[in-house]
């Protein structure tokens, strides 16, 4: 099975290196600067589970090194255009495209782009962040990513081979018979935990020292579980236990990255994470207050980005 991933940034460079490792057949679809560093200094990760550093193979075109089984987008939202033109080359007759990203928006994307049986569903529980020598730094004690048809169906033969060569990798998860409600579930979570992070400008749990501020976090959990519900994927009570416990932790320092790029003056992922959650509650005639008010806060961010004006109060 061949491998094509979009980019050895900090997801992509952990997993193909991963993967690389235990010997998979991985390609990575690279810039030029970035791909001259990798044939110079290697993949380099430093992690918790064991540094390596490796070389790997590079294309610069997505025509070089095909055919590929899978393709693999680790990308963010907001590069989600450039990334399908990159790698479309890439996605022939019998390519299977597994985006490991948040929200649902791209998944539609993606199927009116290559059509809706070569896309399942994706999604990455990986702690990690590139430095600017490019080295991927794998901090945290978790690393996982699951996959699966959309339909529920059992798995093609491209995904029983991802799911054994990840498990060998010892990446955690696999292939996941559920996986839209496990989209939705972390959806919601990360909707809130985004929303109010960005809004109030603090982690987890600075929030909940806020007088409202545990109230704020459980309302904006409903509004989620709401769209979630109306698109016939409720996760139920257990599964919102699960997404209550985790942003209502006394102390947290966990935070969503939204926040931190936006504290750097970066792009954010604000349409896809939070402003399609609000497009499907109006859809479904669902009121969103809280995440409305977040969208807007970030979507002034942005305007304010787009103009120089960050970091600058006569813009």
């Amino acid at each position: 099975m061949k491998i094509l991933i979009l980019g050895a940034g900090a997801i992509g460079g952990y997993v193909g290196g991963r993967l690389h490792q235990s010997g998979a057949d991985v390609t990575f679809l690279e810039r030029d600067k970035r791909n001259e560093a990798l044939k110079r200094d290697g993949l380099v990760i430093k992690s918790t589970k064991g540094d390596i550093t490796q070389t790997v193979k590079t294309v610069t075109k997505a025509s070089d090194g095909g055919p590929y089984d899978i393709v693999l987008l680790t990308c963010k939202a907001y590069d989600l255009d450039s990334a399908i033109d990159a790698v479309a080359p890439a996605v022939g007759a019998n390519t299977t495209v597994v985006p490991l990203l948040n929200g649902m928006r791209h998944i539609d994307v993606l199927s009116a782009k290559f059509g809706d049986a070569k896309v399942v569903g994706g999604l990455a529980r990986v702690g990690v962040a590139m430095n600017d020598k490019g080295e991927i730094l794998h901090t945290s004690p978790f690393a996982a990513i699951s996959f699966g048809e959309r339909d529920g169906k059992p798995a093609r033969a491209a995904l029983v081979e991802l799911d054994a060569a990840i498990k060998k990798s010892g990446i955690d998860g696999g292939l996941n018979a559920n996986i839209i409600q496990e989209l939705w579930d972390k959806w919601i979570m990360l909707c809130t935990l985004a929303a109010t992070c960005c809004l109030m400008r603090g982690a987890s749990g600075d929030i909940l020292e806020a007088d409202e501020g545990r109230a704020i976090v459980l309302e904006t959990v409903d509004e989620g579980r709401k769209v979630a519900a109306a698109a016939g994927h409720d996760p139920g009570e257990k599964g919102m236990a699960t997404i209550r416990s985790f942003l209502t932790v006394k102390g947290s320092k966990f935070t969503a990255s939204m926040l931190h790029d936006l504290e750097k003056g970066a792009m954010v992922e604000a349409d896809h994470i939070v402003g399609d959650m609000i497009a499907r509650a109006k859809k479904a005639g669902i009121a969103t207050p809280n995440l409305r008010m977040a969208h807007a806060h970030l979507q002034v961010y942005l305007a304010r980005r787009s103009r120089g004006g960050i970091g600058n109060p006569a813009l």
